[in-house]
């Protein structure tokens, strides 16, 4: 039986590393998307000799520079007949407003803009291979809204509302793309990985920082933060499921205006125009 192809973004640390080690263990052929290469390599060789796989590979790709992006999916797009799975991992916080090379702020174009470009450019491979594709978003989702009138974060930039934001937005995109290619076999989830305790949080100070060690006691590990992601790679007959969002394995209720179908569908306009054009 063939490998199944899987592509994964912010592999190099927490969630995305225990993410990779059970798909690699499971055999699947894995492409390791990464800002850093030289962690890349570190992980590659990681993973093989953990698990005997020795079908993985590393491409650069900084989700932060939308150049980036287009060169790592034309690499994949030279190299693969199709994708079976697309794990879009990668994302942060920002304590601080910080811009992209693109001049985009770091949040929107981490968290969303750079997976939005990516799923797009690699979407011929992944109908291809009618694959699954999965978005880490978060219960903070719950605390975000949409504001479309300054992605930017230009006037007043608040690191936990940015973050909430964002997460909504994967959400959004998630909808959208079960909406847009469910027909060609695509399914699309996104899910709350848990409050893990990795080095996510590791930029906060002040009060941001105290309350980080007060719940880091109640988090969970990056290995159990990964669970969810690895089912919907791997269980059978989530057909049904398709744009749903999922929370320990089982579809969980979002907020409500993450059901709201204007601004789902403004995101993905605003978010095209910005990223244009969509292929590489």
């Amino acid at each position: 039986m063939a490998l199944k192809t899987t592509v994964i973004t912010g592999a190099t640390s927490g969630i995305g590393t225990e993410t990779a080690l059970s798909l690699a263990r499971q055999g699947h052929a894995l492409y390791l998307l990464v800002r850093n290469t030289q962690k890349g390599e570190e992980l590659r060789a990681y993973l093989a000799k953990e698990t005997g796989n020795s079908e993985i590979s590393v491409i650069k790709c900084d989700l932060a520079n939308l150049q980036s992006v287009r060169d790592a999916a034309a690499q994949l797009s030279a190299k693969l007949f199709a994708i079976n799975t697309l794990v879009n991992n990668a994302g942060g916080i920002f304590a601080e407003r910080e811009l992209s090379e693109d001049g985009f702020e770091m949040t929107f174009t981490s968290n969303h803009l750079g997976h939005f470009l990516l799923t797009n450019s690699l979407m011929p491979l992944l109908q291809k291979g009618q694959a699954r594709i999965i978005n880490v978003s978060s219960e903070a989702h719950k605390r975000g809204t949409p504001q479309f009138d300054d992605l930017q974060w230009t006037k007043s930039y608040n690191a936990w509302k940015a973050y909430g934001m964002n997460k909504l937005f994967n959400i959004y995109f998630t909808q959208s793309l079960a909406s847009k290619f469910g027909n060609t076999g695509i399914l699309a989830f996104s899910l709350h990985p848990g409050v893990v305790n990795t080095n996510f949080w590791i930029d906060f100070k002040g009060f941001g920082k105290l309350m980080t060690m007060l719940i880091r006691p109640f988090m969970i590990t990056a290995e159990q933060g990964a669970e969810t992601s690895v089912f919907l790679a791997t269980a059978p007959r989530l057909d049904k499921y398709n744009g749903r969002y999922f929370k320990k394995k089982k579809v969980a209720k979002t907020s409500a205006i993450a059901t709201d179908t204007v601004a789902r569908d403004k995101l993905w306009a605003v978010s095209e125009q910005l990223v244009s054009p969509l292929t590489p």
